[in-house]
């Protein structure tokens, strides 16, 4: 969220040993390029979200240090990406994926889709956020805590205290408010959900039950939720509370993240099994974590560096501060539950 190229070539000519000498040339070269020839060697196929985005002169940038394009393969939310590396293991689309987070890390670490890398630039902070148990298979390249989202502006106008916490959204006052996501079917739905299951312990189910009484709204994914019923959102819709972001009120003047809500998604990147360019991928996972790359996230994906020392955009210190705690669970111990939680989910809000 893979392309190659193609060459062909037709040849005409009545000297069969010619044309015996071009089929064998052509035949060679098509070897070569599936062995990883000269042209994979320039090329570095990255999957990785549909919420991928940044600038063509930082991208630029890696062909120009390295002498490589980089080529850019976006498939669906993090959870279709997992799934999609998952299923082809030692025959990716790619050379690396970048975007799959700590809520689906284990789901292609279990199928042995990835290969071991360290990168000499983790030690300036990515580090800090690698998987428990060792693992080297997945660099932490962002963060981007999930909260709940307000917008201030709308209870202003009103006169009303916004909610400061989950307590507050079975409250009357504050019915039938929210645009919360299905997380069986959004990345930072199932975030909300282990936000939901870390705070409320064995209460979690019920809390859920009580939030679908006082009128919440559940939909399929984030684009829906904040940019068609969040009122601050693009389209200007009725619902003053939404899961989205700790970072998205620096994009949104007015709202606020209820930073007692969060819950800690990183996004890793890591090289393929089968990768035709295992040495480009390394070459790319290195330069995600270059000062080139970490300066741009926040601007152009509104997501905090992992590396230290980069400078944050003006005004992200009061309008997106880091959640000083938030809820964080081992991936493996989310695999683990991950299936069961759901549908415990779908029983209590499904009556």
């Amino acid at each position: 969220m893979p392309l190659r190229r193609s060459l062909s070539k037709s040849v005409s000519t009545s000297a069969p040993r010619r044309v015996a000498g071009v089929v064998l040339a052509a035949a060679l070269a098509v070897g070569m390029a599936a062995c990883g020839g000269p042209d994979n060697d320039r090329t570095v196929t990255m999957l990785t979200h549909d919420s991928f985005e940044l600038p063509s002169s930082v991208i630029d940038a890696f062909h120009q240090s390295t002498g490589m394009t980089l080529k850019i393969a976006k498939s669906g939310d993090a959870g279709k990406l997992a799934s999609q590396i998952s299923l082809t293991p030692g025959s990716p689309k790619g050379d690396l994926v970048y975007g799959i987070d700590n809520t689906f890390a284990s789901r292609p670490i279990e199928a042995g889709a990835l290969e071991s890398y360290i990168s000499p630039a983790a030690v300036n902070g990515a580090d800090q956020y690698a998987l428990p148990g060792g693992s080297n298979l997945l660099t932490a390249v962002n963060r981007g805590d999930v909260c709940l989202n307000v917008d201030l502006a709308w209870y202003d106008r009103r006169d009303a205290a916004p909610p400061t916490s989950l307590d507050d959204l079975v409250k009357p006052q504050y019915r039938d408010q929210a645009a919360l996501l299905d997380p069986g079917t959004s990345s930072p739905g199932i975030s909300f959900l282990l936000t939901t299951i870390g705070q409320k312990r064995g209460g979690w189910e019920a809390y859920w039950r009580r939030l679908v009484d006082n009128g919440a709204t559940i939909v399929s994914g984030w684009e829906i939720a904040y940019n068609q019923l969040f009122s601050a959102g693009a389209g200007h819709g009725t619902k003053p509370i939404v899961i989205s972001y700790a970072s998205s009120p620096a994009a949104t003047p007015g709202t606020a993240a209820l930073l007692e809500t969060c819950f800690r998604q990183v996004e890793y990147a890591g090289i393929l099994k089968g990768a035709a360019n295992p040495e480009g991928a390394r070459k790319a996972i290195d330069f995600l974590l270059s000062p080139t790359v970490q300066k741009a996230l926040p601007s152009a994906m509104y997501v905090y560096p992992v590396t230290r020392g980069i400078a944050m955009p003006d005004g992200w210190a009061t309008r997106a501060p880091i959640p000083e705690w938030t809820v964080n669970m081992p991936p493996d111990y989310i695999a683990a539950n991950r299936e069961k939680w759901l549908q415990q989910w779908r029983d209590a809000v499904r009556r």
